[in-house]
């Protein structure tokens, strides 16, 4: 067997015993979603690769509102650029003006460090608001370095709930004969996992008779009239634009 596949397996395994916190998160969805309120998600550079995931994705969670920064997107150039711009004290303050977050609405937050301004700006002006902020992080990674952040605080510090993705402190998995350097990060495909393990819980947890806020792939016939009437039922909880 390949030496990253049995690394993911074990660390999927560890994921799969961590119930309490994703069972937390999962409710707190629920409720969101149930009560009309908005669910979010942030990540910058890879980290954002999760937003992407969960998007406006056939089998994917409608009322899930991706928050973009062209600044911390990998097409980006220099691609250094969007590791600066993650650094900065007071962005990510200013990009919490963007969404429009509102008491009750759940923000999932996705920094495998934990310890970048950004994010941690973010995640503590969307507490200001009432919004409870699910981390998505590396608990062992973010204790082994130090916050960025003019507090002293770190991602995890700042979370009402923390999901742990288990991986190697700095998120190479596999390490290279020889040398201490590693290879092949887990972060994407763990987070990933959790992602998509919370909205699959969420939707078959869903506790009322209505639509599904779920999208129907539009290649298949009928799936596009299928999500334009499922958006109808869900439009004040969608601050995307779509036609």
């Amino acid at each position: 067997m390949y030496a990253y596949i049995e690394e993911i397996k074990r660390l999927l395994d560890q994921v799969d015993h961590n119930h309490e916190p994703i069972d937390q998160a999962v409710q707190l969805l629920i409720e969101a979603g149930v009560n009309k309120n908005s669910i979010f998600c942030f990540g910058a550079g890879h980290a954002g690769i999760l937003a992407q995931e969960m998007y406006y994705r056939a089998g994917g969670l409608m009322i899930l509102n991706p928050i973009f920064s062209r600044d911390l997107m990998l097409d980006t150039e220099p691609v250094t650029y969007t590791s600066e711009v993650e650094r900065l004290h007071g962005y990510g303050t200013l990009l919490a003006k963007k969404p429009p977050f509102t008491s009750g609405d759940v923000l999932l937050v996705h920094s495998v460090s934990g310890r970048n301004p950004v994010p941690i700006e973010l995640a503590l002006a969307a507490k200001e608001k009432g919004v409870t902020v699910i981390a998505i992080t590396n608990v062992t990674y973010t204790n082994h370095v130090t916050s960025r952040h003019q507090s002293g605080l770190k991602l995890k510090d700042v979370a009402d709930i923390v999901l742990d993705n288990f991986g190697a402190i700095g998120d190479g998995a596999i390490q290279i004969e020889g040398s201490d350097q590693r290879v092949a990060p887990t972060s994407t495909v763990i987070g990933a996992t959790i992602v998509n393990l919370l909205v699959s819980e969420m939707v078959q947890r869903w506790p009322t008779s209505d639509v599904l806020p779920v999208f129907y792939s539009a290649n298949l016939d009928g799936g596009m009239a299928h999500n334009k009437e499922a958006i109808k039922t869900y439009y004040d909880q969608i601050h995307y634009r779509f036609e």
